[in-house]
């Protein structure tokens, strides 16, 4: 009888802990052999921490039997953007099999991201082996970002997620019909806790709990100028100070590098604030569970859900509005992130809201934001997501207003013929050569 293998992948501490939860849970049949593959898709992978290196990993890495990397495996590519030709998958197999002494074995796969590498290289070196998807963070609620090839996408029997937002059911990879199955809040918990178990940490600060701000690298992205970027942050800085917080830890975006944050320093100065800034390569999760805060402040990170979610820590958002307008293309993955954060959290400014709603949203209210993603979704991904297209047309037509418009596009709406675009009798304007003459003529003016 054949051995079976089955094989985790994950690249952050947060996928291992979620993966720990699923086999906690019960949520995988038994195997001959569990592997965890540790990918580091980093720029610099050689200057940051691998997540078997990360404070709190070694519990997590004792539920599987050994622990590789994919990166040494593949060296000296880089495991973001490197995948075997079609041609070379035999020889790659033979290869990866021979080193991870998997000989003939039944090879069962665990991936996250299966639409980008690394996952989507691995699921192309086994081409006959079923397919797990696991899901961490808030782009489960949207549609898949970039195409599945059908020889992976129809091999995916499930799809695992974490409940962030409880009630809201997950968009990705509907395209294949892949059911989900939801990861007990508490195992996710349970796993994540193991992450901050490390003694040589801090913990909570002595007085009163502190706001916690979680930083953003939008800047790289090209979704804000550094300068935009900064002021998101010193926003973050005077949001909770103006609720009262006279202590206030700011976690770097784990893409920044370590060094002083002098726009920060200088306003919680000037706020009579004390500022205390971790160290970026330390997970939001752990930062969470280290801090016991009495508010996260944020604008995209999955952290600032699952603070809320899981540890009840009230929340709010910065600069959501902002992003939200300077996000391109339409389809650019990080918007349904945004839009849930959005939708759901009070802005920091509105102290009424911040302290006295409540953490888990309303049922209404979940409702109402799984309607407006369904037509999000619809208006990013028309193609992957064709069946949508009625329930976008009937939230554009009943619901869009001076608040929902933020989340679309006119031109956009335009070219998929929804509510809410050029009125058909306006609709030849875009492409009427005279049109775009004048057009093109008014930008040159105005770049001059």
């Amino acid at each position: 009888m054949r051995r079976t293998t089955r094989i985790f992948c994950a690249s952050s501490p947060r996928g291992a802990a979620t993966l720990a939860a699923a086999l906690d849970a019960g949520l995988f049949e038994p195997a001959d052999r569990r592997l965890l593959l540790v990918a580091n898709d980093a720029v610099n992978p050689e200057t940051t921490p691998a997540v078997d290196t990360v404070p709190g990993f070694s519990r997590i890495g004792e539920r599987f039997d050994e622990v590789l990397s994919w990166n040494e495996t593949i060296a000296p590519f880089h495991p973001g953007g490197w995948s075997p030709r079609a041609d070379d998958v035999p020889l790659w197999e033979r290869y990866v099999r021979r080193l991870w002494d998997l000989a003939d074995d039944e090879v069962r796969l665990v991936v996250e991201s299966v639409h980008t590498n690394p996952s989507l290289a691995l699921c192309q070196l086994f081409p006959g082996a079923p397919v797990d998807v696991y899901s961490d963070g808030l782009m489960t609620y949207g549609p898949t970002p970039d195409k599945v090839p059908p020889l992976i996408g129809t091999r995916i029997d499930r799809l695992l997620y974490t409940d962030l937002v409880p009630g809201l059911a997950p968009l990705l990879l509907t395209e294949y019909g892949v059911p989900p199955q939801r990861i007990p809040s508490e195992a996710v918990a349970k796993a994540l806790g193991e992450l901050a178990e490390d003694d040589g940490e801090p913990t909570a600060p002595p007085g009163e709990p502190p706001a916690l701000l979680f930083g953003q690298c939008l800047a790289a992205l090209d979704v804000l100028t550094a300068a935009e970027e900064t002021e998101l942050h010193v926003g973050m800085v005077r949001g909770a100070a103006g609720l009262g917080h006279r202590h206030v830890v700011f976690k770097p975006h784990p893409a920044a590098h370590a060094h002083r944050w002098p726009a920060l320093e200088a306003e919680a100065s000037r706020l009579g604030v004390c500022l205390t800034v971790l160290d970026p390569g330390v997970p939001d999760e752990v930062a969470v569970q280290w801090l016991r805060p009495a508010l996260a402040v944020g604008c995209v990170p999955t952290g600032l859900l699952t603070a809320a979610t899981l540890y009840r820590v009230p929340a709010a958002r910065v600069g959501t509005g902002t992003v939200l307008a300077r996000l391109t293309p339409y389809e650019n993955a990080l918007r349904v992130p945004v839009t849930v954060v959005d939708a759901l959290l009070p802005d920091v400014a509105d102290r009424s809201a911040v302290t006295g709603g409540p953490v888990t949203p309303p049922d209404e209210r979940v409702a109402e934001l799984g309607a407006l993603l369904k037509a999000v979704a619809f208006a990013m991904r028309p193609r992957v997501v064709p069946g949508l297209r009625p329930a976008a047309e009937e939230y554009l037509a009943h619901r869009l207003d001076s608040h929902t418009w933020r989340y679309f596009k006119r031109r956009r709406l335009t070219a998929l013929g929804l509510p809410g675009g050029v009125p058909t009798r306006l609709a030849f304007l875009p492409r009427n050569p005279a049109v775009r003459r004048v057009a093109r003529r008014a930008r040159a003016l105005a770049r001059r």
